[in-house]
């Protein structure tokens, strides 16, 4: 079974879903009253000193008045104070974070923050968050509720808004703290504080950007049983989100519901539908929600055709794609990186690599940086055909362009030497690529093990199915079965029957590998690019 890569969140919302109570409820807890004991005449008098000094901007005579004598039951009573202040407020508290940070308590945290978030003032508050979150030690895992409970206790002596409570859940979101982010929003709607749509859009792209769609639209369902109006932002997410999870249909749905619910479909909304058609293959009703846009008062921009670009590239329909291109020109849209990566990506994947160096050209010509990706498209091109002189020459640029090969560059190079049936050549560039920090992937195994298969050498397939187990890869059935068939076939059983023993035994034996069905057995960096580029060379 696969493992969750994020439990908590899944048990926090098995939590949040399967309440009887609905989570929206009116009943709602009463918000604690706490008061703060009155100070003792000495403390009264310190509190009235330093305030005179702060009004009167005499900070130099704080730390000689306030160093003996301040105590954080002190310092919040002064807080109270210059509370209608904000601005005063917040020097006052940068001043004794750096002159007597021992006095600072979370209580006077949070009374700080009321007073921000009182006056609007947000990214403040955010700061303040951040720094008392980063020098709170990560095993106080109970710290979340303490802070909220101080927010809480201090929210009637400040005369607060919830717009408190709404700062520390979007804090928690936009850090991706999601279970703190979930503890803060549940409890909050327990007092009958409910956040705004913009820190809930801030909640569901962190979960987004983390690829948890799932929750995303669970959290989206929970905001309208909570009657938060979702904006544009928040439907072009879930659009987004809809798509993202295979569930066109339902994404379409709210494109087209958009205008029943007062908002009108964005650029965004446009391109959103649009990749989701194009990654089905469905690029007519990519087109047409295209041809839709200027109808609607819409303009497409150039991610618009880099999308719809991508999409007749992904299906091999290069004269559709470059006739976007051409539209793209004639609108006076400025092609970017993306476009012509786009372009000279499909024409080298189809083996067009004149067309690729034409695109390569005007790239350049129109003054505009190629990057990793554009290499790695021509040296892919080259290779494919079995151009590694000409692969190896292009490695050579990446130096003066300040470009690191990275693991697509290295698997485009070793398949031009799988192509030319160099097998040896290509496990050299795959022990180059580990040594330069890049990753290979089951794509580049499954060459190098069909490589060396070709050419007879079954040792180096073992070799190379060895260098899989070391990195606790699972090789795929068909390369399997063509190193055991081989070494059967040459004479080799014991070896073929130790190694199928051996992948037994870690477990990592692959679907679909019947032993039954086999024949019987009878019948670190790189120092230069020179190692790179002479191994590229046939």
């Amino acid at each position: 079974m696969k493992k969750n890569k994020y439990p908590i969140i899944i048990i926090i919302f098995h939590r949040f879903y399967s309440s009887s109570r609905p989570i929206c409820s009116s009943n709602h807890n009463p918000i604690p009253h706490k008061t703060l004991p009155p100070p003792k005449p000495q403390e009264l008098d310190l509190i009235n000193i330093t305030h005179s000094h702060l009004i009167h901007s005499h900070f130099t005579k704080l730390h000689s008045l306030l160093s003996p004598h301040l105590t954080p039951f002190t310092l919040n009573h002064i807080f109270l104070k210059i509370q209608k202040d904000h601005t005063l407020s917040l020097h006052f508290f940068h001043w004794i974070k750096t002159h007597l940070p021992n006095s600072l308590s979370l209580d006077g945290y949070s009374i700080v923050l009321h007073i921000l978030t009182k006056n609007r003032f947000f990214k403040s508050a955010e700061s303040i968050l951040n720094t008392l979150c980063a020098t709170t030690t990560s095993a106080d895992i109970h710290f979340p509720s303490k802070l909220f409970d101080a927010i809480l206790y201090s929210y009637r002596i400040c005369d607060s808004t919830p717009r408190v409570f709404d700062s520390l859940f979007k804090f928690y979101a936009h850090r991706k703290k999601f279970r703190n982010a979930t503890d803060t929003f549940c409890r909050m709607k327990g007092y009958g504080f409910l956040p705004t749509v913009e820190s809930c859009n801030a909640y569901i792209s962190s979960l987004i950007a983390m690829g948890r769609v799932d929750i995303g639209l669970k959290f989206y369902g929970e905001m309208r049983r909570c009657r938060i109006s979702p904006n544009e932002y928040t439907l072009n997410m879930l659009l987004s989100m809809f798509c993202k999870s295979g569930k066109l249909e339902k994404g379409v749905e709210v494109f087209r519901e958009m205008e029943s619910m007062g908002l009108s479909p964005t650029v965004v909304s446009y391109n959103t539908l649009i990749y989701a058609y194009c990654e089905k293959g469905l690029l007519s009703s990519a087109v047409k929600v295209k041809n839709s846009m200027g109808k609607n008062g819409v303009q497409p921009n150039v991610v618009t055709l880099n999308t719809l670009i991508y999409g007749f590239c992904k299906e091999g329909k290069l004269n559709e794609a470059n006739k976007i291109f051409s539209e793209m020109k004639a609108l006076n849209m400025a092609p970017n990186t993306v476009t012509f990566n786009t372009l000279i990506q499909g024409f080298s994947q189809e083996g067009h690599n004149e067309m690729a160096d034409l695109l390569f050209e005007e790239m350049t010509k129109n003054g505009i940086k190629a990057d990793i990706l554009t290499y790695n498209a021509l040296i892919f091109g080259l290779c494919k055909k079995g151009k590694t002189k000409k692969a190896a020459n292009l490695v050579k640029y990446l130096d003066k362009e300040n470009l690191v090969p990275n693991a697509s560059t290295f698997s485009a190079l070793i398949s031009g030497q799988c192509v030319r049936k160099n097998s040896d050549r290509a496990f050299q560039l795959y022990k180059c690529m580990t040594r330069a920090g890049s990753h290979p992937n089951e794509k580049t195994f499954q060459m190098l093990v069909s490589s060396f298969c070709q050419n007879g050498d079954f040792d180096g397939a073992v070799l190379v199915l060895r260098e899989m187990f070391d990195r606790h890869m699972v090789p795929d059935s068909c390369s399997l079965s063509q190193i055991y068939n081989g070494l059967c076939q040459s004479g080799k059983t014991q070896l073929a029957t130790t190694l199928v023993n051996e992948i037994e035994t870690k477990r990592i034996l692959p679907e679909g590998f019947d032993m039954s069905r086999i024949i019987n057995p009878k019948s670190g960096v790189c120092d230069t690019r020179s190692e790179i580029i002479s191994l590229s060379v046939a």
